[in-house]
């Protein structure tokens, strides 16, 4: 059985971190909350939902690539799982917290 490596799965949610209402970017999954950047862990690949873990994870650091932008990289709160989540800081409808984004570039990531 194939398995796609995406899935677009752009649905809003209500952030289990912080409790904002995180709305749906409207061209890809959005997989984290734009406020306080955590995320959960529920894909296996982006978008799947097909994780079982589902426990918080927390945006550790982050990493500018040239051609992606900024990339925050999470780190699973349960099982330690390390995902690397494109940022979505120029988004119309919700931007990444660019503060945030800066401020975790500075973090030293373990």
């Amino acid at each position: 059985m194939d398995t796609k490596l995406f899935s677009k799965n752009d649905n809003g949610f209500i952030c289990a971190h912080c409790g904002a209402e995180v709305k749906p970017l409207g061209y890809t999954s959005r997989n984290h909350c734009p406020v306080c950047l955590w995320s959960l862990h529920v894909d296996i690949n982006p978008g799947d939902r097909l994780n079982e873990c589902r426990a918080p994870m927390e945006p550790i650091g982050c990493v500018t690539d040239p051609k992606k932008g900024y990339i925050i990289i999470h780190r699973c709160t349960k099982c330690g799982e390390i995902k690397r989540n494109k940022a979505a800081h120029e988004a119309k409808t919700q931007p990444d917290d660019i503060n945030k984004l800066i401020a975790l570039t500075a973090k030293h990531i373990d």
